[in-house]
């Protein structure tokens, strides 16, 4: 058995795919430790600066002091705690639906989620760039499953018209994200509705990436979109722009019923530590308020900043307008892209190198993120490093 796991890390080492853990000893924030190094951070989701603000560190605490830390057990056992159900009615609130369901990981919820919506003989149709958690819940839901080329409505639609053919009793569940991770660009939203409605569909929308970021007070794509209504199923996180941990689903009251009774992730899961819930409903609360608009706008004024310095290739067109906080450098090769990563780290930089199997093969990539914690000046010298290591104008 040895041998086969050295087997496959050689096989991972000489395609440059082999990963390695990196230990932060600090909090994060736009500067980081690591191995006692001070490294400017481009490298987190954690959008508006919540991670380690002490609105969620305040809540956090008074959660553990009210209410220790483990939940004890599943929801549905005895582990449902005031926090969590309290993080649930200010998520419905602030998303603007009849209700919402946590998860213990963004993760855990498309696996549960997607499962308890379609089975066998249903269809799903989702986008080739959708997260791995959207992908592996498709598979596991045992439907059929179809693929469009990245935002390709024409395809799409031709896979639409197959399964309303072919399956016409059955449900279709259309899946895509807002915002596309390692992309930064955003889904034709109005475009999809049109189409799932066109076809009796039902839309499921991850916004993971949207929430705190787009629309008013951060509530993501949707809203942004005036379409709330019309997405079935809006998923999100509370571990990127939140600040906390877990995933979410908002929806109909009948559809988090259903959830709670079929969702086999939140069902067999413990609860969540009750001081996550309470920090993310102080980051809810913080993003509804004057002050949390404020924070997001100033997120929006670094996002254009930095794409207005940071140069195009051949492989990474410029666009005119900011999609979102999430930024790409294609660099192609594998190890290329690690060199590029280690260069930028010993200039005092954090930007990962993406690399398959989270982007295809040969288009490795550094995946950029700007926060509305880093200032001007950390922006331009990030912009400058990779012009000078690039060699673009």
């Amino acid at each position: 058995m040895r041998d086969l796991f050295q087997e496959q890390l050689e096989a991972l080492r000489a395609c440059s795919l082999d990963r390695h853990l990196r230990e932060l000893t600090s909090a994060q924030g736009p500067e980081i430790e690591i191995d006692g190094r001070r490294l400017i951070n481009f490298s987190s989701n954690d959008y508006l600066g919540l991670a380690n603000d002490p609105r969620l560190r305040k809540a956090a605490i008074a959660a553990i002091t009210e209410f220790g830390v483990g939940a004890g057990a599943s929801r549905l056992i005895s582990g449902t705690q005031s926090p969590h159900v309290r993080l649930e009615q200010a998520l419905a609130k602030w998303k603007g639906t009849e209700a919402a369901l946590c998860f213990s990981s963004g993760y855990a919820t498309a696996l549960g989620t997607i499962p308890a919506l379609v089975t066998k003989d249903d269809v799903i149709v989702l986008d080739k760039l959708c997260h791995a958690s959207l992908i592996d819940g498709a598979k596991l839901s045992g439907a059929i499953l179809r693929v469009f080329p990245h935002n390709h409505l024409g395809k799409l639609q031709s896979h639409l018209e197959w399964a309303r053919r072919q399956h016409l009793s059955k449900r279709i569940l259309i899946l895509t994200e807002s915002v596309f991770s390692m992309d930064g660009d955003r889904a034709p939203l109005r475009e999809l509705v049109e189409l799932k409605k066109r076809f009796g569909a039902l839309l499921m929308l991850d916004e993971a990436h949207a929430v705190g970021v787009i629309g008013p007070n951060g509530r993501g794509l949707a809203a942004a979109e005036n379409l709330n209504e019309d997405v079935d199923v809006q998923m999100g996180t509370l571990s990127k722009a939140l600040g906390a941990s877990g995933g979410y689903i908002c929806g109909s009251h009948d559809l988090i019923e259903g959830l709670i009774n079929c969702a086999r992730s939140f069902i067999y899961s413990t609860a969540p530590p009750p001081a996550i819930a309470a920090a993310a409903s102080a980051a809810i609360d913080f993003l509804s308020s004057s002050e949390g608009e404020a924070r997001r706008l100033l997120l929006w004024k670094k996002i254009e900043l930095l794409r207005r310095l940071l140069p195009a290739n051949a492989m990474n067109t410029k666009s005119s307008a900011a999609t979102s906080a999430i930024f790409r450098w294609i660099v192609g090769d594998e190890q290329a892209a690690l060199n590029l990563a280690s260069a930028l780290q010993s200039e005092g930089f954090l930007v990962p190198a993406i690399r398959y199997p989270t982007v295809a093969k040969g288009s490795a990539r550094l995946r950029i993120t700007v926060t509305a914690s880093h200032d001007e000046d950390r922006i331009r010298a990030l912009c400058d490093a990779i012009r000078k290591m690039t060699k673009h104008e």
